[in-house]
């Protein structure tokens, strides 16, 4: 019972200790066994999803090995191991383990958010409409869901419904800048200035408060993109966004997006990489407030333009299925 009081309170440590104890006073109870494996199982993915925070997705791969041994049918921990390939960049791994981990927990949020967003990152944009559609089902109050599935449809030339899809996204969100940033992208390539103009201004006041509430470092070229989209709206000194230019192309190019409606250029396809969803000790705990600050915990990804070198093409494709 003090086991279960020390879970509930979420102090984890604690609650190994005193089940620990529970199994040296009563070793062949299976019960206790069962639950103290559990625990152990949870405080590794704690620690492997805090060393993927932070990036280091070498070191947490080998802390989920050691538990890939015990337990190869958890559903977290493939969860978590594709998003550390999905860190490496190496796409095809990390559909893999995502599809294995959605094979064990078909029901599972998170494991459909990942795997929207890692088609998303290869532009298959239909597998990514299919997985983040089935993840709405089960969690219809995450805004950077419906965000995602408009960066889809808008990909899929279904314009009128990623409209809708981010309307529902802004209702949703009222934190994070780049739902409003993506719609008003969006909004300018339809021509619809008035309408970007507002969902703008909307972004810069989400990055006013951010600033003012947090030490929040963000995204090089989700900066990059409000500041073509500034100008090309033409909104003046009214910016909030400080970014140094990198090189004098990059700066021409920037400068040469304000020009007349008449000669109104796209600023690209509002492709956007939402957060990763990786699983620690509360796996099964829904997030408090989907739309709130703690989306931001780390900088908030971006809207990409279109490269020369797509980072899914068919060679690195092939180079990753080598390695794997």
């Amino acid at each position: 019972m003090l086991g279960k009081i020390h879970l509930l309170e979420g102090d984890l440590d604690k609650a190994i200790e005193v089940y620990k104890k529970a199994v040296e006073f009563s070793p062949e109870n299976t019960e206790l066994l069962t639950t103290l494996g559990l625990l152990y199982l949870q405080a590794i993915l704690a620690a492997g999803s805090m060393m993927q925070t932070h990036g280091d997705f070498d070191v947490a791969l080998t802390k989920y090995r050691v538990v890939a041994c015990a337990v190869p049918e958890s559903p977290p921990l493939w969860n978590n191991i594709g998003m550390c390939f999905f860190g490496k960049k190496k796409y095809v791994a990390a559909i893999s383990c995502l599809k294995r981990a959605n094979y064990l927990a078909p029901f599972d949020w998170k494991i459909l958010y990942n795997l929207g967003l890692v088609h998303l990152t290869m532009q298959q944009y239909a597998s990514a409409f299919h997985f983040l559609s089935a993840a709405i089902n089960f969690q219809p109050k995450m805004g950077e869901l419906y965000m995602l599935l408009a960066v889809a449809l808008t990909n899929l030339e279904d314009i009128e419904n990623a409209k809708r899809a981010y309307a529902e996204a802004v209702h949703l969100d009222k934190c994070n800048p780049l739902v409003n940033l993506n719609y008003a992208v969006l909004l300018y390539n339809q021509g619809e200035k008035k309408n970007a103009l507002a969902q703008y201004q909307e972004m810069e006041k989400k990055v006013s408060l951010l600033k003012d509430n947090s030490s929040l470092e963000f995204d090089s070229e989700m900066v990059e993109m409000a500041q073509k989209l500034g100008a090309a709206l033409q909104v003046g000194e009214a910016l909030v966004w400080t970014k140094p230019v990198k090189d004098p192309k990059s700066k021409h190019q920037t400068t040469s997006t304000s020009k007349p409606a008449s000669f109104q250029q796209p600023l690209g396809s509002n492709q956007a990489l939402g957060q990763a969803m990786s699983s620690a000790a509360a796996y099964r705990t829904l997030p408090s407030g989907a739309g709130g600050t703690s989306q931001f915990t780390k900088p908030p990804s971006l809207p990409l333009e279109p490269e020369p070198a797509v980072e899914s093409s068919p060679t690195e494709t092939s180079e990753q299925i080598r390695e794997k």
